[in-house]
């Protein structure tokens, strides 16, 4: 079951993310009232047009009826989807957070109404404007993030720029799967510093297999284990540094850079590098 889930992916109808395997727990930072419902609107379509049984606990800013009034000009055969039990609208006080049996008495009961429906799974969708504190908010998030494993559920948390702290968001960003926020109808997407270094890591990475692309003398005698290992040093890595990010010890980190060494005929790890950059 986690195999084949892990597998399947899902449209999840916002810009920057596109397709996402079930289980994922995304989030949307938005500025005004016009893009939250365009942003929910899209998610939900996508989920909609999946065969998936779609239910969004509304923000007490936005109304049952104007929530239907925009989704109904957004989305194609919305009546249709409603009348069928496709689409569900909570207000903001349907099943509020008092701990993780309250999550699941509301989320599982509607996984097991979209199981009951013969669907692919369930969407659902809440805002972080429903919780009195922002503890109760991380809390909620937390238990949430537990709850998606193993279930072909999607999960969109919505939180307002204007009512979130900016000490809180790295907090946010850092919890869910993908971020992405929506600014006057303008998205961007948001990484952890965390991410922002891995991909800066990925790039230089690139970089150096790039250069490593192009033969030198010697290259075929490499293994690919190798290739990688000087790949690194052209990024001028240390052992211990070369080790974490492949997996591996320092100790056989070097292990594969006296074998460059011995193979490109190289007299120190200076001069393997720079055959390793000269044109064959």
């Amino acid at each position: 079951m986690q195999s084949a889930m892990t597998a399947t992916t899902r449209d999840s109808g916002i810009p920057l993310v596109e397709e996402v395997p079930w289980g994922s727990h995304l989030c949307v930072f938005y500025e005004s009232q016009d893009d939250l419902l365009d942003t929910v609107s899209s998610y939900l379509e996508a989920g909609l047009r999946g065969n998936e049984f779609c239910v969004w606990r509304l923000p007490a800013i936005v109304e049952i009826e104007e929530a239907r009034e925009k989704l109904s000009s957004a989305i194609d055969e919305f009546d249709d989807y409603v009348d069928a039990g496709r689409l569900e609208l909570l207000p903001a006080s349907a099943g509020e957070y008092s701990g993780p049996a309250a999550l699941e008495h509301l989320w599982l009961a509607k996984f097991e109404e979209a199981n009951a429906k013969g669907l692919e799974g369930l969407r659902g969708c809440g805002d972080s404007s429903a919780w009195a504190s922002q503890e109760d908010a991380a809390q909620y998030e937390s238990d949430l993030h537990a709850l998606l494993t193993d279930r072909p559920v999607l999960a969109l948390c919505t939180y307002c720029l204007a009512t979130t702290r900016a000490m809180d968001v790295f907090d946010i960003v850092r919890i869910h799967n993908l971020t992405v926020a929506r600014r006057g109808g303008e998205w961007q997407f948001m990484e952890t510093p965390e991410l922002q270094r891995a991909n800066a890591r990925i790039r230089n990475l690139g970089d150096a297999l790039a250069i490593l692309s192009r033969p030198f003398p010697g290259h075929e005698l490499l293994t690919d284990r190798e290739r990688m290992v000087l790949a690194y040093l052209v990024k001028g890595a240390s052992s211990k540094e070369a080790g974490r990010e492949l997996g591996i010890s320092p100790r056989t980190v070097d292990f594969h850079r006296a074998n460059i060494m011995e193979k490109l005929g190289a007299r120190n790890t200076a001069d393997a590098v720079r055959r390793a950059l000269s044109r064959g």
